[in-house]
């Protein structure tokens, strides 16, 4: 199955710098891989980030992220990359593609800047949920700081 997960900095805040974003990608990539699933894509925005994988059917998806976020979380809190304490919002969106998309997810997730400069990930990430025709309550959605 191929999978985009979407998950957010708690409070939306912009704590993933530029100078250790490249290694928390790695580091994410290693826990996905140590779970025995790949990695196709990954983007880890200031606020938000953006992880395409293959995933085999007998995986947890909810135990994957929740492994995903918790590792991330304290590797950037033992390497003291953020200035307090970070967290990732609970919650996170995940979106399933047929194999014919691939490419064109591969790409739109590598293009995570240019695409931002003109889209909020608010409205990106509500146009997920409309594409996918996924019923939302406004409740249960990422905290929105704009």
């Amino acid at each position: 199955m191929y999978i985009q997960i979407v998950f957010a900095v708690k409070g939306r805040e912009s704590l993933v710098k530029a100078t250790w974003r490249e290694a928390l990608e790695k580091y994410i990539c290693g826990i996905v891989g140590g779970l025995g699933q790949k990695v196709l894509a990954i983007y880890c925005m200031p606020d938000h980030t953006h992880l395409f994988m293959s995933i085999k059917p007998d995986v947890r998806l909810s135990d994957l992220v929740r492994d995903v976020k918790a590792g991330c979380s304290k590797w950037i809190n033992d390497n003291g990359n953020a200035s307090g304490r970070f967290v990732w919002q609970e919650g996170y969106g995940a979106f399933s593609y047929a194999k014919s998309q691939k490419e064109v997810v591969i790409q739109y997730i590598l293009s995570q800047p240019e695409h931002h400069r003109t889209r909020t990930f608010r409205e990106e990430y509500l146009d997920f949920l409309h594409k996918f025709e996924i019923e939302y309550n406004e409740k249960y959605l990422f905290e929105w700081v704009e």
